[in-house]
């Protein structure tokens, strides 16, 4: 993953820089230009191999651009490491790893480049510019350099490649590296050299002209030039045919036109002694080692990287990634090594003795590498001998570059125009690198799949998926292909891939990640979730098959996992935001959580749970049945302590409560109401909420009922007679009682906790036995009612008819004096006595009346309310408050 950054870095630094060198060259900063010997303009010479330090110190100075001196310094400066002077030190960084570099270096370090403070102004014009003839150093002016063709399509892509918003290092093929070294550079350059021999087989290669057209601005100058309001069309006009699609593979793959030239020169020559012989059956890094001299590279690094590239090519191709076994040609195989150093060390050597020896083991070299290409590692397959035959994972390395050529350089999420010529025109490597329909569709969809966690485009994954369903199974292959994918494999860090392995599994696994914590990764695009679904399934079925395991049961397993994964680390986060603020809450964690959870399952059921539906019909019933056992988990501690109604527990219980149902009703919208109560009997832990509440709430209920006994009691020891005030006394007795019964039960109905109808019962039969002891002591204190009983006093204010009817059965007739000789103190006595009470009796009776219908109205509304919730749940049960 480290490597893959830096070279992306190294990559991203290379354009940027080519960008700069080429915005200052062809403005008015730099006075006079002197080309280096053997160019002729600036088509000639390498921008990448100018050092800018020194370009930009002679911008500064207003000296005279050797370029020349440029491209020494450049290649100079390679031999040592780079140095900053901005800190108060000077600070070296280095290209390899100090533990393996060895020594410290014994020479001093280059001198510091002079840094430039300088601001280097817009340029806003560019006049004309003119060609130069001259066979001696020329000094130039800016209005003497030619256009550079350093298209403004690039200029573009750089700046979106900044602002690309995906990182894809974690997403790499399972494919060895390469012993030699070889770069995504070298491999881009190497796969352009084989279209371009391609295209000379197809009669579409033309040697363009070093000539510039005079007529023509630098279309990055002119891009500079442009207001800002100024509207910009883009007009792209192609040479059409073969040649214009060459020309456009060679911008896409970003090479440049010295090597474009130097490649078609070179092919061409080498065909010319090769009668009827098509140019793609040309061993093509050997002919242009043989075709291609020094004296067409600006300087001689140059050309010692471009001849290392070859031979790594030759190495790599030939010897390192063998499918066919070298048998009798193993001694091949290592003399082939040792020509390939030997003609690395002839450029050490005199010149004389050096070419002398390059040209022995080129022509040696030529003998042995045509007779390794040419083993029927694929005769069977194609019905021809090609170069490279057994060079995998190298080809596929290298038609993956090609592949990549089919996205817009000005956009890098969007297909180029000419995708179906590229598409068709690379059928022709196909006989060259041994590719397959099934090889290039495994490949397209890497390629596809990968440029879509880059850019994050999801016409690309729609791609994908297209791509991914070419696929044939295996038996869809016929025999001889069968036998040559099962040949195709490799070993990375100790661990076997076979092609479809190497290819699938990264976007497996990169897929596999993201699904595993959907909520987290799809909750602003769950229509890419779906796409993603189905890329996961699709590369899933095609490795399952090739491992001959049971396709049917991984589907709705692997669907299992990720709702178990993703469920489990969303959960997580809840309860670490509710856990990082609950000291400011004024609700406890358990109800906040129970709240939050059951936002988490809305989200799922409406949101994600369709899209996993398609591929797992219960995916509800499992997303559904975790968030139960998450949440209860937590609850269960809180559930087992709990042994009175304290605030924690009304907040609570009633929360848990909701959850619950809620659960319930989504698995009931799943499974049918007919299975629902079988599936949480047999899968489901209930929380039992109403039970454990309902228990708690007959606790308080009856502690209730032995305070208001403690009242009634309280109210029958104050029945002694009072000559001052009895009647304030026994009323204001029964009148507290009354009070605290009422409080009683406006608590009851407070109280949002699960309960049933027994816990109601149970209050209203301890108020009723409350009321019957008072009224029993009441009747029992009359001993002798005929005889104590008095005429109704006035006192009373209530008829004969109606008075004592309601506490007894038998009306309460007048009582006629029998005792005359009883004295009439005692008879005022107990006429006002008895009136107290019956007055006290009524004003019960009325007041237990007005709190029954109370009660019995307050128990109906509830219950109502409870089956609207439940009706819209979808889900039947007792009811609860």
């Amino acid at each position: 993953m480290e490597e893959e950054n830096i070279l992306d870095l190294l990559q991203r630094y290379r354009r940027d820089r080519h960008v700069l060198l080429n915005f200052i060259l062809s403005g008015s900063l730099i006075k006079k230009v002197v080309m280096p010997p053997g160019a002729v303009s600036l088509d000639d010479v390498d921008i990448d191999q100018v050092s800018i330090d020194y370009v930009l110190n002679c911008a500064k100075k207003g000296d005279t651009l050797d370029l020349s001196e440029a491209i020494r310094l450049y290649h100079d400066s390679l031999d040592y490491p780079s140095m900053s002077n901005t800190g108060s030190i000077e600070e070296f960084f280095l290209a390899t790893k100090p533990e393996s570099s060895g020594p410290a270096p014994a020479r001093t370090p280059p001198p510091l480049p002079i840094p430039v403070t300088t601001p280097i102004p817009i340029l806003t014009s560019l006049l004309k510019s003119q060609s130069f003839q001259s066979s001696h150093e020329q000094e130039l002016t800016v209005d003497d350099i030619e256009d550079f063709e350093d298209e403004e399509e690039e200029v573009d892509n750089f700046r979106i490649a900044r602002r690309q918003p995906n990182n894809a290092s974690s997403l790499l093929l399972r494919l060895p590296s390469f012993a030699t070294g070889i770069t995504d550079d070298d491999l881009r350059e190497t796969a352009y050299e084989i279209l371009v021999a391609c295209a000379g087989a197809a009669g579409g290669l033309i040697v363009p002209s070093k000539e510039k057209k005079k007529e023509k601005k630098s279309k990055l100058m002119r891009k500079l030039a442009r207001s800002k309001s100024e509207n910009v069309t883009p007009q792209t006009q192609r040479v059409p045919g073969l040649v214009g699609l060459l020309e456009t593979l060679r911008a896409q793959l970003e090479v440049s036109e010295s090597l474009d030239i130097r490649t078609r020169q070179g092919l061409l020559n080498a065909l010319a002694n090769k009668v009827g012989k098509r140019m793609d059956n040309l061993l093509v890094p050997l002919e242009l080692l043989c075709c291609v001299s020094r004296t067409e590279f600006s300087d001689k690094k140059a050309y010692l990287r471009w001849q290392k590239r070859q031979l790594n090519m030759l190495e790599e191709g030939l010897i390192n990634h063998p499918i066919v076994g070298f048998g009798e040609l193993g001694r091949k195989a290592v003399e082939l090594r040792n020509l390939l150093q030997k003609i690395e060390e002839s450029e050490s050597l005199p010149p004389s003795a050096g070419e002398i020896q390059r040209t022995e083991c080129l022509r040696a070299l030529r003998e042995i590498a045509s007779s390794l290409a040419e083993r029927p590692s694929r005769g069977d397959l194609t019905g021809e001998v090609c170069h490279w035959a057994d060079g995998y994972p190298f080809n596929v390395r290298l038609y993956e570059k090609m592949l990549c050529s089919v996205f817009d350089v000005l956009d890098e999420g969007k297909l180029t125009e000419e995708v179906e010529e590229i598409l068709e025109f690379l059928k022709s490597t196909w006989r060259i690198l041994g590719i397959t329909e099934t090889i290039h569709d495994t490949c397209y969809a890497w390629v596809l799949f990968q440029q879509f966690v880059i850019t994050g485009e999801q016409e690309i994954l729609q791609f994908v998926i297209e791509q991914l369903r070419k696929i044939p199974l295996k038996e869809q292959r016929g025999p001889q292909e069968r036998l040559h994918l099962k040949s195709l494999s490799c070993s990375v860090e100790g661990e076997y891939f076979t092609f479809f392995r190497s290819f699938l599994s990264p976007i497996q696994k990169w897929v596999d990640k993201k699904l595993e914590d959907y909520h987290l990764h799809f909750s602003e695009e769950p229509a890419m979730m779906a796409e993603i679904v189905t890329v996961a399934m699709i590369t899933r079925r095609i490795l399952l098959e090739e491992s001959e395991q049971v396709v049917d049961v991984a589907d709705r397993d692997q669907i299992d996992a990720y709702i178990s994964s993703s469920v489990k680390s969303a959960f997580a986060r809840i309860m670490q935001a509710i856990e990082a603020k609950s000291d400011a809450a004024h609700e406890h964690v358990l109800a906040s959580l129970a709240e939050e959870t059951k936002k988490l399952l809305k989200k799922d059921s409406n949101v994600f749970l369709p899209i996993l539906s398609q591929w797992h019909q219960q995916a509800a019933v499992v997303s559904a049945s975790l968030v139960h056992k998450l949440y209860g988990n937590k609850l269960r501690p809180f559930v087992d302590h709990a042994e009175h109604l304290t605030e924690d527990v009304v907040s609570v219980f009633p929360a848990a409560e909701s959850i619950e149902q809620y659960i319930i009703s989504v698995i009931g919208s799943a499974l049918g109401d007919d299975d629902v109560e079988e599936y949480c009997r047999k899968r489901l832990t209930l929380y039992q909420i109403e039970d454990i509440s309902g228990t708690l709430v007959l606790r308080w209920v009856n502690s209730q009922l032995e305070r208001i006994t403690a009242w009634v009691k309280r109210a029958i020891q104050q029945e002694v007679w009072d000559p001052i005030s009895p009647q304030q006394r026994h009323g204001s007795s029964i009148v507290e009682v009354y009070r605290i019964i009422e409080e009683t039960v406006d608590q009851f109905f407070a109280l949002k906790v699960p309960m049933r109808v027994g816990e109601l019962s149970s209050l209203y039969r301890g108020l009723d036995n409350a009321f019957q002891v008072y009224t029993h002591y009441v009747i029992e204190k009359l001993v002798n009612k005929e005889d104590l009983v008095p005429p109704v006093p006035v006192l009373t204010r209530y008829k004969k008819e109606i008075g004592i009817t309601a506490f007894v059965k038998k009306e309460v007739t007048n009582v006629r004096l029998t005792d005359e000789r009883k004295s009439s103190e005692i008879n005022a006595l107990s006429t006002i006595k008895l009136c107290v009470r019956l007055n006290t009796l009524y004003y019960a009776s009325t007041q237990l009346n007005k709190l029954e219908d109370s009660i019995e109205e307050r128990w109906t509304r509830k219950e109502h309310e409870n089956l609207k919730i439940r009706s819209y749940l979808g889900t039947t049960g007792s009811v609860r408050m």
